[in-house]
């Protein structure tokens, strides 16, 4: 499945919107409620998919298909193969989503995990070694925001920057995970732009603040499930600004794969249902190169398998 989020018009308040829970056929967005009303309604569906989904609202909402657990995720699935099925065949019509992209988990309900150093060249451009252990820091659940969105040039820095990043969903609560069974807790991937304040995070020593400010965390357009994605080391990532190609490797390159990611970073700590683990990112950003991002500037992330993370470099913000 290639699950997103859209906002769209909301049944139970007229005149305002809300995130819902959709997915993609062919490159075009469809909500979960379009298509159980297509394929003859809620009841219509339980008859085949039977008792793993409760209530319809279970795929209204991406942290409530994702606590619902796999038996919901292979009923999610089962109406995105059937209604694709129809949509191909002509036996069903549908508009698509009406509304605009969002983050596919638009409002995290911890902060994002994120790994520094994890490709051996980008360590190298920082004037750093390979690190012996993963290391960790964190960004906000505010700093997430959509794809094609404008984020403001935060006046807080002069030196702002770039870093495309593979980025892990957690599908299953789990703690002191054993690397032999990490892909069992990943429910899918997406990509992810730490974007950074290199000046506040040098300033500050500690990275979280300089990683932190608010829209600095763009993630989207899909979350593309483990099944359909396959080996996540195999995938080529490249980031572009203004159609320059300035990162370009195979996350096969990864000092610490992502089993090991998960292993450590799940060690005494409990992983829930939504989590997001970025998994660093390649040698090419902009404080290495000379060219950090201005107002104006278009960065363009793909990862193959996944697609493509628009973000815009907007104007900086002006009041509070």
């Amino acid at each position: 499945m290639r699950i997103v989020t859209t906002l769209e018009p909301d049944p139970t308040s007229p005149g305002s919107a809300a995130p819902c829970l959709g997915f993609q056929v062919d490159g075009k967005a469809y909500t979960f409620r379009e298509a159980l009303q297509a394929l003859g309604g809620w009841q219509a569906v339980r008859e085949w998919a039977g008792e793993a989904i409760p209530q319809p609202q279970v795929l209204d909402d991406i942290h409530a298909l994702l606590e619902a657990g796999p038996p919901a995720w292979d009923v999610a699935r089962r109406v995105t193969e059937r209604f694709a099925e129809g949509l191909r065949s002509g036996k069903l019509s549908a508009r698509g989503a009406s509304g605009r992209l969002l983050a596919p988990i638009p409002r995290p309900r911890k902060n994002v995990f994120c790994v520094g150093r994890n490709y051996v060249e980008h360590a190298r451009e920082r004037g750093a070694e390979a690190p012996e252990h993963p290391v960790f820091f964190t960004k906000p659940p505010t700093s997430v925001v959509g794809p094609d969105e404008e984020v403001p040039y935060p006046p807080e820095t002069e030196q702002f920057d770039y870093e495309g990043e593979l980025a892990v969903v957690i599908g299953r609560r789990g703690r002191n995970i054993p690397r032999e069974r990490a892909y069992e807790y990943v429910f899918g991937y997406t990509i992810l732009n730490d974007l950074t304040a290199r000046d506040l995070q040098k300033r500050h020593q500690q990275w979280f603040k300089g990683k932190s400010l608010d829209g600095t965390c763009p993630m989207g357009p899909v979350v593309v499930t483990a099944d359909e994605l396959g080996d996540p080391h195999r995938l080529q990532l490249e980031t572009r600004v203004n159609g320059e190609l300035r990162q370009s490797t195979s996350t096969s390159l990864m000092i610490f794969d992502i089993p090991e990611l998960i292993a450590v970073l799940s060690l005494g700590m409990t992983l829930e249902p939504g989590d997001i683990l970025a998994t660093g990112t390649p040698s090419g950003v902009g404080i290495a190169l000379g060219k950090l991002l201005q107002p104006g500037d278009r960065v363009d992330i793909t990862i193959s398998g996944i697609g493509t993370l628009t973000t815009r470099i907007g104007p900086p913000r002006t009041g509070p």
